[in-house]
């Protein structure tokens, strides 16, 4: 029974890491519409990682290839009841880096309006496209499209019909909380990286009042910062909050294997070493993250393990060294918050859609960290008290350790 429930739990922990390494999200892409008098702009935005996807290479402005252009244009689709608008060449504009801006025109006949996505589902089924749409009349309205729904009728007023009609189409005009809160389910669930983190926090959780001091810790973090990265508070640079997700893993799981070895020299010295090394890189200009970021992770790292020493050396005070975990999930917590906030950031939603969007995308990521951990935990449990249980903890920390530092390490220096 312990073996079965071993080879589960393992094959739990196998099934949160083994997923796309390249991006700790669902494939996503983001696009503006501004539409009046039969004619329309739409502004695409989508990843440069998104587009290696397909056949036609990365986008540098001014330069658009012209198959991914026919193909922009065929997938993204406004249409005026049954017929297509037709569409000018799109151009390539200048974006951040690591994304790919592209716009262009249409012309549309009368007739109810509709967007319609069929981006990159062809080789990423699960892909997610968000429309945000400003009409004639100003108004801005958002829809997320996806495989299982392609289409959004626009507001009446977006296609300039009847006001009888926009009283029967007002509920076309943007997503609900519950539609959110869905989004932010599937976030967590294919947000391999949050999930491997938090496994990585619970491996050695003795209790369940540990799980839920480090699942408070991380809760309160991350919607900290998601609120504020959401709301254009604090706006940092993506590539450098996907980074620091991965090293967050690497570090959490790192820790595992010094208490489980017995509080090891070995390891703090070489994460130490690892971060200086990258920050004498960073100081000439390689990789996403700042220099002064990494010294001070270097830094925080070298106490933090002298801490754990101090701690674990004096059975008064043991207990805190477990409690510890709540500072890192909390400190580590508000990294994942911005990293969660990239989806509803990127969207740019006015400021009354921006509440219900935020609360029903954060509700639908604690339902499925919850769901996640509900699963789990169990398994967790049975597996620790096995006989196989420390090698296969020593196993799982060094698989997650390894997925830390290929994230990071892909992310920083892409």
């Amino acid at each position: 029974m312990n073996l079965r429930a071993a080879r589960c739990a393992a094959i739990c922990a196998l099934l949160l890491a083994g997923a796309d390494s390249q991006a700790h999200t669902r494939s996503v892409s983001y696009s503006s519409w501004e539409i009046g008098e039969g004619r329309a702009r739409v502004q695409l935005r989508i990843a440069q990682l998104e587009l290696t996807r397909l056949p036609w290479g990365p986008v540098s402005p001014p330069q658009l290839p012209p198959r991914l252009a026919d193909y922009l244009v065929e997938s993204l689709q406004l249409r005026a009841g049954a017929a297509r608008c037709t569409a000018a060449a799109p151009r390539a504009l200048s974006a951040p880096r690591g994304r790919a801006a592209i716009e262009w025109r249409l012309q549309c006949p009368a007739g109810a309006l509709s967007i319609e996505s069929a981006l990159l589902l062809d080789v990423a089924p699960g892909h997610l496209h968000f429309a945000r749409l400003r009409g004639p009349d100003g108004a801005v309205s958002e829809r997320v499209l996806s495989n299982a729904a392609r289409r959004w009728t626009l507001p009446a007023a977006a296609a300039g019909t009847s006001a009888a009609a926009s009283t029967a189409d007002s509920a076309t005009g943007g997503s609900s909380i519950a539609r959110y809160g869905w989004l932010g389910v599937q976030h967590i669930v294919t947000g391999y990286d949050h999930l491997v983190f938090l496994l990585g926090l619970l491996l050695l959780a003795a209790s369940l009042r540990e799980v839920a001091v480090v699942v408070t810790g991380f809760t309160l973090a991350h919607s900290i910062t998601l609120g504020l990265a959401a709301s254009g508070r604090l706006a940092p640079d993506a590539a450098a909050v996907e980074s620091l997700i991965g090293f967050s893993i690497a570090l959490v799981a790192a820790e595992n294997s010094w208490r489980l070895s017995g509080g090891a020299r070995a390891v703090p010295a070489a994460v130490v070493a690892a971060l200086l090394a990258a920050a004498a890189l960073a100081a000439f200009g390689v990789g996403a993250v700042s220099a002064l970021t990494l010294a001070g992770l270097a830094l925080f790292c070298g106490c933090y393990f002298a801490l754990l020493r101090r701690l674990q050396s004096a059975v008064a005070l043991r207990p805190w060294a477990g409690r510890l975990r709540f500072a890192i999930a909390f400190g580590f917590g508000l990294v994942h918050g911005f990293g969660f906030a990239g989806v509803l950031a990127e969207i740019a939603l006015p400021p009354e859609r921006l509440l219900p969007a935020l609360l029903g995308f954060n509700l639908g990521v604690e339902l499925g960290q919850l769901a996640a951990l509900a699963l789990c935990w169990p398994l967790l449990r049975i597996l620790t008290r096995s006989g196989a249980g420390r090698p296969l903890l020593e196993a799982g920390s060094a698989l997650i350790c390894a997925l830390g530092v290929f994230w990071m390490l892909s992310r920083a220096y892409a």
